[in-house]
């Protein structure tokens, strides 16, 4: 993931990542890190899934996108 960073540095000025409460991502300059706590059981996947989703969609919504249409999506969807 780390690696990953490193390569989106390259292309942006500020990267947020959202980790568990015990990883080593520290913050730095143009990362900031979230943290969201580690164990809640059954709900982890939805506790860090909801943040994302909301970034995502605010994210479309300041760059004057329809989040209700999204851009090439018949590229990504396919019909059998």
């Amino acid at each position: 993931m780390k690696r990953n960073l490193y390569e989106v540095r390259a292309r942006a000025d500020e990267r947020y990542v959202f980790a568990d409460a015990d990883t080593h991502i520290e913050r730095c300059p143009g990362i900031h890190v979230i943290r969201i706590p580690e164990h809640y059981g059954e709900l982890s996947p939805i506790l860090h899934v909801v943040p994302l989703q909301l970034l995502a969609y605010h994210t479309a919504c300041a760059w004057g996108t329809d989040v209700d249409k999204p851009w090439n999506l018949v590229k990504s969807v396919t019909v059998e």
